[in-house]
């Protein structure tokens, strides 16, 4: 099943993605599970599909996208997760994932135009998988952490570099308004399947500039719920973004900035594709 939080005339809702339609399942189900991470939190995903044959429909055309998860608790961010790009960073290797934050309200759905700020043009784009949780805990077990896992989804960690290397934290680089582009639905497990073999690519203006398998992670995913979920508490609706591969724009010679009018593409095999513009921020 494909979920996905949007606006319809304006009014944010949520629900299903089937073919060329969103299932308005906002519409019918709004007492009970106003947003789609109410819906996680309750465990109810498949409970709520079973009201799809009486919620709105809508063409996609018709709908704006919204994040995914509009309002997480927390987004966590993997950094250094691919071979490749740990090289091309020159980064040491580590014995445990590299964690940053990103803010919610940095966050723009699929279609809308990632912002390139005025005090910067280091725009960089960052194609990455998405976990969203589904089931709280901590100090999660590696062999226990996909029975946590509510989806998956598409994610552009876009970054302003010289804010991110102002210091050794990433945080301000990381959470300009309008760069971390989420989307376009969540996918569950049951219908992605297995992760190892699929493959991201990251296209710019028709380019590819990044094309990884998931298996070529460094730190895999029970890896990193297990170290993220010591440290915090893990929360329905949660996000981590699971890191990038090699080929960013920044250690390309000479360097890859997006700019305005630039298309910006993240697929991951089967699950989607998420795209979005460039603009300038007004």
């Amino acid at each position: 099943m494909r979920f996905a939080t949007f606006q319809i005339k304006g009014a944010p809702s949520w629900g299903l993605i089937e073919g060329e339609e969103a299932i308005d399942l906002g519409a019918v189900l709004r007492d009970r599970h106003p947003d789609l991470k109410s819906a996680i939190a309750a465990d109810a995903l498949g409970e709520v599909a079973a009201a799809a044959p009486d919620a709105p429909r809508h063409a996609l055309a018709t709908i704006t996208w919204l994040p995914v998860l509009p309002n997480p608790d927390k987004i966590l961010c993997v950094g250094l997760n691919y071979e490749m790009h740990r090289k091309e960073t020159g980064r040491t290797e580590v014995d445990n994932p590299t964690i940053f934050a990103r803010f919610a309200n940095s966050q723009i759905g699929h279609g809308a135009n990632i912002v390139r700020p005025r005090v910067s043009h280091e725009l960089d784009f960052e194609g990455e998988l998405a976990i969203v949780i589904g089931k709280p805990g901590r100090y999660i077990a590696p062999a226990d952490a996909f029975a946590h896992v509510a989806g998956y989804a598409c994610y552009n960690d876009g970054s302003l570099r010289d804010f991110q290397r102002h210091t050794h934290q990433f945080t301000p680089g990381k959470n300009f308004p309008g760069t971390g582009a989420f989307g376009p639905w969540m996918m569950t497990p049951d219908e992605l399947g297995e992760l190892g073999s699929l493959r991201l690519q990251t296209r710019v203006n028709g380019q590819i500039v990044q094309d990884a398998t998931f298996g070529q992670m460094i730190f895999d995913i029970p890896r990193i719920i297990e170290y993220c979920s010591a440290f915090t508490r893990l929360e329905p609706g949660d996000v981590i973004a699971t890191g990038t591969p090699g080929g960013v724009g920044a250690k390309r010679n000479p360097p890859l900035w997006l700019q305005p009018g630039d298309t910006v593409e993240i697929e991951i095999d089967g699950l989607g594709t998420l795209r979005n513009g460039v603009a300038d921020e007004a």
